[in-house]
């Protein structure tokens, strides 16, 4: 398949009280219940000497990374895209409360 016909998404998900965006070309459910299995980042190539530094901060977070899993509680949203923004880290109000609660949750054994 080419790089043009290939799809391209954006994932808003929440890590450490923040919020990230991020594009990548691979997107699947995991075989690891409960999560999102997500790889081959896609990053600006700046031709300017402007750098975006919450952007730096997520190349060299994902630098080394193939293949990554999100919890799907933390995945706010999941987008195909046309064309590729900036990838960026945004602090959470004090206001927003994340939920950490596991999806499926066994019931006790009698």
């Amino acid at each position: 398949m080419s790089d043009k016909n290939q799809p391209l998404y954006k994932i808003q998900f929440i890590n450490n009280g923040e919020q990230y965006e991020v594009y990548v070309k691979s997107l699947s459910t995991s075989s690891l219940f409960g999560f999102i299995e997500i790889g081959d980042f896609v990053w600006n190539t700046h031709s300017s000497l402007v750098l975006d530094t919450s952007e730096e901060k997520l190349k060299s977070e994902f630098e080394n990374v193939e293949r990554t899993y999100l919890p799907m509680h933390n995945v706010l949203r999941i987008d195909q895209v046309q064309k590729q923004g900036t990838a960026k880290i945004t602090s959470l109000s004090d206001k927003v409360t994340q939920l950490n609660r596991p999806v499926y949750t066994p019931s006790p054994k009698k």
